[in-house]
């Protein structure tokens, strides 16, 4: 599906937290470099008892200082994707402001989205910080690729540097891997595929030989590579085979990176194994941003 055909376009999760103009920053880049609109949405979620939930994009009766709260907050999100956009010619820029609980009314707006963004962590209802419990429901539900960003040391990645995609040869690994050369493509700089065969490092311990599992590993970059280069022969490639747990190597891999292209849930060397745990830990840990796209 094309880039324009989502209304939402690029949606984005704001909260007046830092963490949440880092994502409208990240956003409006992406937003420019794809030509596609941006939906800022805010969250209101009830934090009086017997307060009216369920209302989608109706206002219920609320405080005015609530109101007023969640009108700065959109208004504050839209100063700094102004400031982001620069000189670039703006997308079209829309806001949304939702009564309901967070979860729930982000996963239902993200089937309209082509891609749901997000800060590594923010505010709750009564401006407690959330520490990525939001995050993670949605890179496990979201109905389209989540892009995590993250703004802990406040560093902007080096434009640069690779993407880095992390392959296992699952559905949701292909999704990742399509995306993934597109962000190279468009960004102009080399694509990283990445291969890790174990889920717990323990070949060594049990004298088990390796290189079958080396083979095996080289044979499924190469099948999920195949293709991708006729599509995009602009894109340099390079392929990374390594035994150990993959959340930890593409952690490692991601110092040197400015983007992390992962799927939600994939099979790890141990058949049955999955993976929901490294694009967890990817979107958690990482300092550069990660998109967590899920298969079809």
């Amino acid at each position: 599906m094309s880039d324009t055909t989502k209304e939402h376009g690029m949606l984005v999760c704001v909260d007046g937290s830092v963490a949440s103009d880092a994502a409208v920053a990240w956003a409006a880049r992406e937003a420019v470099m794809r030509h596609v609109p941006i939906t800022l949405i805010h969250v209101v979620a009830p934090v009086v008892v017997g307060w009216p939930v369920g209302q989608l994009y109706a206002e219920p009766d609320m405080p005015e200082w609530q109101k007023a709260s969640a009108e700065h907050v959109v208004d504050r999100a839209r100063k700094t994707l102004n400031t982001n956009l620069g000189e670039s010619d703006p997308p079209e820029i829309r806001s949304a402001i939702v009564y309901s609980t967070v979860v729930p009314a982000l996963i239902d707006a993200s089937k309209d989205a082509w891609m749901l963004v997000a800060g590594s962590h923010g505010l709750g209802a009564l401006g407690r910080l959330l520490l990525g419990s939001v995050t993670t429901a949605l890179i496990h539900h979201a109905h389209c690729p989540v892009a995590v960003i993250h703004s802990d040391n406040g560093a902007v990645p080096d434009p640069n540097a690779p993407v880095l995609l992390g392959i296992d040869g699952s559905p949701a690994s292909e999704a990742a891997t399509a995306l993934a050369f597109d962000e190279a493509s468009r960004r102009g700089v080399e694509l990283e595929a990445l291969h890790a065969w174990s889920d717990v490092g323990v070949f060594p311990m049990l004298g088990m030989d390796w290189r079958d599992s080396e083979a095996k590993g080289d044979e499924i970059l190469a099948e999920r590579l195949a293709g991708w280069h006729e599509q995009y022969p602009d894109v340099r490639v390079k392929r990374v085979l390594c035994c150990d747990q993959p959340s930890r190597w593409l952690l490692k891999e991601s110092e040197h990176a400015q983007l992390v292209v992962v799927g939600s849930h994939g099979r790890g060397g141990f058949a049955g194994m999955l993976l929901g745990s490294v694009s967890s830990a990817m979107a958690h840990a990482a300092k550069v941003p990660v998109i967590v796209t899920r298969g079809s």
